[in-house]
C-alpha cells in the first residue's frame, strides 16, 4: 500500500479527519465498556447492577445536561408519554409495587433521555460520522469474534450469563448443532448471551452497507462490504430471524430514500450487492451451521407471510387485541412484566400478579393502555418523518445518505416493535440516541440556513 493510498483512506475516515468527541460518543463507549464487563466471570455476577447502570448513565446525562438548542420534533409526544407513565404511578390502583413502578418510569425516562441531553451537543456533520464509525468499528469487532466462535469452538468462548446458567436448562437450549456434528453455542460476540452476535451482526450489515456506498475510497469499501458480509453471517449462525427480517425491512426502505433523491448508481450498486451479499452468506451459513440453520430459515417461506407470523409471533398480537385491550384499556399497572417484574416485582398481591409480554405493544399496552400507545406512536413517526426530510435534503450533500441509513433502520426498529419489546432495551435507547445525534447535527450544519433548519423541524 503506498503511502498516497493510505493518506487517502485516512482522509476518507471522519474520525481521522476530527475527531469532535462529545458525551454521544462517551455515552457509546461506556455503553460498550460495561458491556464488555460482563464477559469477566468475576464481575458477570453483578450483571443487575451493570444492567441498570446502562440505563442509569442516560438519567446522568439528562440531569448534568441541561436541554438547549434545536428540539426534535418527537420530544413533545415523548414528553406526553412520559406524562402518561406518571398519572400511571399516581393514579392505577393495580401498580405490582411502588418500588417497580418507578423503576418502570426510570426506564421509560432513560430510554427517551437522548432526546433531552443530545440537545446540549454541539454535533457537527463530521462528529456525527465518527459517531457512526464508533459504533461501526464495535459491532464488526463484536460480529468478527461471533465467526471465530464458530470456526473455533472453544478458543474464544467468553463467559456465558450467569442467568442462564442458572436456568432450567443451563443453556443447552441456545446449542446449534455444526454441519460437522459439533455442538456450539449460537455465536455471542462480546455479550454474554448465545445469539446475542445477530444484534452485533445487524449493525455491522447496515453500516458496512452505508460506508461501501457513501465513501469512494476503494479499501474503506472492501472493509464496509466485509463487514457486511460477515454481519450477515452472524446473522444466519444466530438463528434470529427477526433481525434477520430487520436488516432486509432496512435495506428496502434505503433503497426507497435512494429512488426518491434519484441516485440511480448508488440504488444500482446497492441492490445489486446486498442480494449478492445474502444469497452469499446463506451458503456460507449452511456450509458452516447445516440443516438446522437451512430449517430455520426457510421456515420463513413455508407458507404466507401472514401464516408464518401468526405462527411466530401474531398469536401474542391478537391476544393482544381480543383479550387484553378490553380488559386494561387505560393499562394494568407498573411493573408487572418483564424485567422490571424480574428485578423489583413484588408478586404477592394476587390482584397485581406479573403479565407477560412477548411483544412491544403488548408492553405499551400493560404499562399505559391506548394513550401511551398513541403517544408513543405519534414519537416513532415523528422520528421516522424527520430522518426521512434529512435523507431527501439535497443541500446537506452527502451527509443526507446518514439520513437516509437511520430512515431505514427507524421502519426497521417499528417492525420489530411487532416481534419484541424494542423499547424496553439498550436498543430503545440506541434508537432514540442515533436519531437525536442525526437531529442535531443536520440542524448544526454550517451549511444549513434557515430555510432548511425549518424544513428539518418540521
Amino acid at each position: 500500500m503506498t503511502f498516497k493510498t493510505t493518506q487517502s483512506l485516512f482522509n476518507s475516515i471522519p474520525i481521522a479527519a476530527q475527531l469532535n468527541w462529545t458525551w454521544a460518543h462517551t455515552f457509546i463507549l461506556l455503553q460498550f465498556s460495561l458491556q464488555i464487563l460482563l464477559l469477566f466471570p468475576e464481575i458477570g455476577v453483578f450483571r443487575v447492577p451493570m444492567r441498570i447502570a446502562s440505563f442509569a448513565l442516560g438519567l446522568f446525562l439528562l440531569a448534568r445536561l441541561r436541554p438547549k438548542g434545536s428540539q426534535h420534533p418527537a420530544t413533545n409526544p415523548a414528553i406526553v408519554v412520559l406524562g402518561i407513565m406518571l398519572l400511571e404511578l399516581c393514579l392505577h390502583p393495580h401498580i405490582n409495587s411502588m418500588t417497580a413502578g418507578v423503576a418502570q418510569c426510570a426506564m421509560y425516562l432513560a430510554i427517551l433521555s437522548p432526546l433531552f441531553w443530545v440537545r446540549n451537543l454541539k454535533i457537527t456533520q463530521i462528529g456525527f460520522q465518527s459517531l457512526m464509525f464508533l459504533m461501526w468499528s464495535f459491532h464488526t469487532l463484536s460480529a468478527s469474534v461471533g465467526v471465530l466462535q464458530v470456526y473455533f469452538p472453544g478458543k474464544f468462548q467468553l463467559s456465558l450469563s450467569t442467568t442462564i446458567q442458572n436456568s432450567t436448562y443451563g443453556g443447552d437450549n441456545l446449542l446449534i448443532t455444526l454441519a460437522n456434528g459439533q455442538q456450539v453455542y449460537r455465536p455471542m460476540g462480546l455479550t454474554d448471551i448465545p445469539g446475542g452476535a445477530a444484534i452485533a451482526g445487524f449493525y455491522a450489515f447496515l453500516f458496512g452497507v452505508a460506508i461501501a456506498l457513501k465513501y469512494k475510497n476503494p479499501i474503506l469499501r472492501i472493509v464496509g462490504i466485509g463487514s457486511a458480509a460477515i454481519g450477515l453471517f452472524c446473522i444466519y449462525l444466530t438463528q434470529v430471524r427477526s433481525v434477520l427480517v430487520l436488516a432486509a425491512v432496512s435495506m428496502v426502505f434505503l433503497a426507497v430514500v435512494l429512488v426518491r433523491t434519484g441516485q440511480i448508481a448508488r440504488l444500482t450498486a446497492m441492490v445489486s450487492g446486498v442480494t449478492a451479499l445474502f444469497v452469499a452468506t446463506f451458503w456460507w451459513a449452511i456450509a458452516i451451521g447445516g440443516n438446522s440453520t437451512l430449517q430455520r430459515f426457510s421456515s420463513l417461506f413455508v407458507s404466507s407471510p401472514e401464516k408464518v407470523y401468526y405462527q411466530n409471533r401474531g398469536i401474542f398480537l391478537q391476544n393482544t387485541i381480543e383479550t387484553l385491550l378490553p380488559q386494561y384499556p387505560l393499562g394494568a399497572g407498573l411493573g408487572r412484566w418483564g424485567i422490571i417484574n424480574s428485578y423489583f416485582g413484588d408478586n404477592t398481591d394476587l390482584v397485581s400478579q406479573p403479565l407477560w409480554a412477548e411483544i412491544q405493544w403488548t408492553g405499551w399496552l400493560l404499562d399505559g393502555g391506548v394513550p401511551l400507545i398513541f403517544a408513543y406512536v405519534a414519537a416513532l413517526y415523528l422520528a421516522c418523518q424527520t430522518a426521512w426530510k434529512i435523507a431527501i435534503n439535497r443541500q446537506l450533500g452527502d451527509f443526507a445518505l446518514w439520513g437516509g441509513l437511520i430512515f431505514a433502520y427507524d421502519i426497521g426498529a417499528m417492525a420489530i416493535t411487532f416481534n419484541y419489546p424494542l423499547f424496553m432495551s439498550q436498543g430503545g435507547m440506541e434508537f432514540w440516541l442515533l436519531n437525536a445525534v442525526l437531529f442535531a447535527a443536520a440542524s448544526n450544519s454550517k451549511i444549513v440556513d434557515n430555510k432548511l433548519l425549518k424544513t428539518v423541524r418540521l
